[in-house]
């Protein structure tokens, strides 16, 4: 899955749209676009501290789980 397809799927669950994500992310000191973030998306090179950043505003926190070998 990609960061693209998960940010989306943040949003739906929290029912906001990315310009909204993107206020709200300024609104917290940080200087994104619509237009920069919706291209990084597009062409897979959001970075992984965007993403974090975004889940976090969103209320989520990323967690790393050792998968058991079978």
């Amino acid at each position: 899955m990609t960061a693209r397809e998960f940010v989306k799927i943040l949003l739906a669950k929290e029912g906001m749209t990315l310009t909204e994500l993107i206020r709200l992310a300024n609104e917290n000191n940080k200087n994104f676009t619509i237009y920069g973030i919706s291209h990084k998306m597009s062409k897979g090179t959001l970075r992984f501290e965007e993403f974090e950043f975004f889940a976090k505003l969103l209320g989520y926190e990323i967690e790393l789980r050792k998968i058991e070998k079978i």
